[in-house]
């Protein structure tokens, strides 16, 4: 198939109709502000042409009293001219702003309801460049672009109407110079809309780069990769200088050319209307007078057109990289109808396969039956597929082949988001936002009550550590948590697991990053919050594996071993008993 390639065009008319539908529930401003540039243009023109008359019919005849009421008409269409500019620009903005807030919206929308394979290829700061700069870049498309290239071309229509029946000779003198305006318009357009994708890739790189190097600032510092990627970015940045750049270029040379044709027009026109009242007076002061403003409104407003064009096409390069989110069809199918309010907790997995890529295995037909209340315990090496097996449970992907059964119910006929209500889960690197421990704990849900959070922390010994703070729940934790210890960042995780009481409960490695003394609290909660609860549980310390139901072993995607602890230590040469002798599930790695 043939890539289409619109890096050429100067206007794209079907994304722009894609854009538009963003537009319709603001039609009346939308309406408001055409009627103002419409009335915009006609008060512009008024002005010129009192001129006109005031030059022939009264300062030539020394009518003053005449004159002056012209002069009054005359502030009467600026004052009326100087209203609707404001109105004009006022609108533009104002509906700029109103569709870039829904717009953001949806994108917004669109990216916290991909599946998470998608994060992981694709740049944090590129979804950031999309969210905030190319959205904030689109508004300009109207309040800057469209609208006021649609009030030039008014302008100019009405322009050439006047000039048409003044004088056709001098009409036509100012449409010879037109077509060397016209050309070279067209050409910096497309030259711009080149140099303008560029830029926006520039900027995205850039936003990438430094989001990605400032996030993980530790390993640049501990590999000694600061030289390294202070030049990586010096030659980042360099490209990014060098798209400006272009942009540059590209205007430097077309202004210059159309200020000349501008002058050389002016000079036509004094000359030509010089010769004619000298000779054969057929053409007026006050006509070289409108012809001379008039020109210059006919000729001003293509040299903006040209630099509105500019930001016309930018915004439109940026509405196509947003549209390219927007119409991303990565997300998890949400078309279950079955809504979980009360469940026992069993779970079968049913000859589930599953692969990142296509043809690459990670899971082969895994078979397992989980009763409810029970606890068990998942082992493997690196790779054996144990975070996928609960990633699959939560459908954060989607499996390829087999079915999850929760109460006999598929999975994939329970409403996604109730789902995911019934399963808590504790991951072992723990995120927490730049906020308070509060709204850590709560992820900002007003329906938690403090008496609740602070009630639950007691139950599982995490109130004193808390209280231990300046400010105690209301503590800022900072960026990512860097307030607290790795330990301590586990207990607020575990805690916001445990105030939902979810029914189904799940373990990442949830201890393994911890300190003996958080995790004795992690245990404590976790034999309370477990009790009469199904639980899966991913650890490599023996002491948690003991303690459950059943112990399942993974190999390669596949159940190789499962049974109670003892029950395992029995089978001769098996994975598990290996392990035990080594008396450390952490060797499991090295197996």
């Amino acid at each position: 198939m043939k890539k289409s390639n619109s890096s050429g065009k100067i206007f794209n008319l079907k994304l722009f109709k894609k854009l538009m539908v963003f537009v319709k529930p603001y039609s009346f401003y939308y309406r408001l502000v055409l009627i103002t540039a419409i009335l915009l243009s006609i008060f512009s023109i008024i002005t010129p042409y009192l001129l006109k008359v005031i030059v022939d019919d009264y300062i030539r005849l020394k009518d003053y009293d005449g004159m002056k009421i012209i002069i009054l008409f005359m502030f009467i269409s600026l004052v009326f001219t100087v209203f609707f500019q404001i109105l004009f620009v006022y609108f533009a903005n104002f509906l700029g702003q109103k569709v870039i807030k829904d717009l953001r919206v949806k994108l917004f929308n669109n990216i916290i309801n991909f599946k998470i394979d998608y994060f992981k290829n694709t740049p944090i700061g590129r979804l950031i460049t999309r969210t905030v700069n190319d959205i904030e870049t689109i508004a300009s498309i109207f309040s800057q672009g469209l609208f006021m290239i649609i009030a030039d071309l008014l302008q100019m229509f009405l322009v050439l109407l006047v000039m048409i029946y003044v004088n056709i000779e001098l009409t036509l003198i100012v449409l010879s110079i037109l077509p060397i305006i016209l050309y070279a318009t067209k050409l910096f357009q497309k030259s711009m809309k080149k140099a303008f994708e560029d830029v926006r890739l520039q900027v995205s790189n850039l936003n990438s780069f430094v989001q990605e190097r400032i996030s993980g600032m530790k390993i640049v510092q501990i590999f000694n990769r600061e030289n390294n990627e202070y030049n990586r970015f010096k030659s980042i940045n360099g490209f990014h200088r060098d798209a400006w750049l272009k942009t540059v270029w590209i205007n430097s040379i077309f202004f210059p050319v159309a200020e000349i044709s501008s002058s050389v027009l002016i000079g036509l026109i004094v000359w030509y209307g010089g010769y004619n009242i000298i000779s054969d007076p057929t053409i007026s002061i006050g006509t070289i007078f409108l012809f001379i403003q008039m020109s210059q409104m006919l000729f001003r407003p293509l040299r903006q057109i040209a630099d509105k064009f500019n930001t016309l096409q930018m915004g439109m390069v940026s509405v196509k990289r947003v549209f390219k989110i927007l119409e991303t069809d990565f997300k998890i199918l949400n078309r279950g109808k079955i809504i979980l309010k009360s469940i026992k907790g069993s779970i079968l997995f049913k000859d589930v396969k599953f692969s990142y890529k296509k043809q690459e295995e990670i899971i082969r037909g895994i078979t397992l039956k989980i009763n409810p209340g029970e606890k068990i315990a998942i082992i493997g090496s690196t790779g054996a597929g144990k975070s996928t097996i609960i990633n699959l449970l939560s459908r954060f992907y989607e499996i390829d082949s087999g079915d999850i059964y929760i109460d006999e119910f598929s999975i994939k006929d329970i409403e996604l988001i109730s789902l995911r209500n019934n399963i808590g889960i504790v991951l072992q690197e723990v995120f927490l936002y730049a906020d308070s421990i509060y709204n850590n704990i709560t992820l900002f849900d007003k329906s938690f009550k403090k008496s609740e959070v602070i009630n639950s922390a007691k139950k599982i010994g995490i109130h004193d550590f808390i209280m231990t703070l300046p400010n105690g729940y209301d503590f800022n934790i900072q960026e990512r948590g860097q307030m607290l210890s790795a330990g301590q960042r586990q207990l607020i995780a575990f805690l916001r697991v445990y105030i939902r009481n979810p029914n189904i409960l799940i373990l990442d490695e949830a201890t393994s990053s911890v300190d003996s003394y958080s995790e004795e609290i992690i245990q404590n909660a976790t034999n309370k919050l477990t009790k009469g609860k199904t639980s899966i549980i991913i650890a490599h310390r023996l002491d948690t594996i003991k303690k459950a139901d059943k112990i399942v072993v993974l190999e390669r995607g596949k159940i190789i071993e499962q049974g109670t602890h003892s029950e395992l230590l029995k089978l001769k040469n098996s994975f598990y008993s290996k392990l035990n002798k080594k008396n450390s599930i952490d060797l499991v790695e090295d197996f």
